[in-house]
């Protein structure tokens, strides 16, 4: 079994598996089996679980979260973008590619959640152009405005609200990605498929 699992204290334990879709899989598993969990927590490709009382073995939900599913799991999720973003010259630059080409392949392919943090309803998302995997700014942002469409390495993401961040920043949306009356209040979950759309 390609996964390590190791205690975090005394009432957890850190799931740590080969990609982001076992890991989402296995947390999906883990909130539907009556496994007496408090706690499920997805990061790029571990899940932290808690307890009040020890669990039983987590190993044969773990085994099931590494065989592929037949056909993807999640909602579709479409987001519209306005692509003035500050950075958009400078991504075009690093890449060698026009800033029509950015968008292009900004909005050409499905991201997939990841994971969740950083500030609540801000979701990581994988699955964009490689060519498009761009360093961070090396000095970032005091501020940050929510609703910015930013990428940075491997991943594309929203900004909830205002904050600082180190992003590179592409564009911007209405889309409000976190809403504390909403149910659930944050838009997206690991596992949906997210495609941006030039507005």
């Amino acid at each position: 079994m390609n996964v390590t699992i190791r205690r975090a204290g005394d009432r957890g334990s850190l799931i740590e598996f080969p990609d982001n879709a076992a890991a989402v899989r296995a947390a999906r598993l883990l909130r539907e089996e009556p496994s007496g969990l408090v706690d499920i927590v997805i990061g790029h490709a571990t899940v932290l679980v808690t307890w009040v009382e020890e669990v039983s073995d987590l190993v044969p939900i773990v085994e099931r979260a590494l065989v592929p599913e037949p056909e993807m799991v999640g909602r579709s999720v479409e987001i519209p973008v306005r692509y003035d973003g500050p950075d958009l010259d400078e991504v075009a630059r690093l890449t060698g590619l026009s800033q029509e080409e950015v968008v292009a392949r900004h909005t050409g392919v499905e991201h997939v959640a990841a994971f969740l943090g950083f500030q609540p309803g801000f979701a990581y998302l994988l699955g964009g152009d490689e060519e498009l995997h761009v360093p961070r700014r090396e000095v970032p942002r005091t501020r940050v405005p929510g609703g910015t469409v930013a990428i940075a390495g491997p991943y594309s993401g929203v900004y909830p609200r205002d904050s600082p961040g180190g992003w590179r920043l592409l564009g911007s949306t209405a889309t409000a990605m976190f809403e504390p009356a909403r149910e659930p209040p944050a838009l997206l979950t690991p596992g949906d498929r997210v495609r941006f759309v030039a507005a």
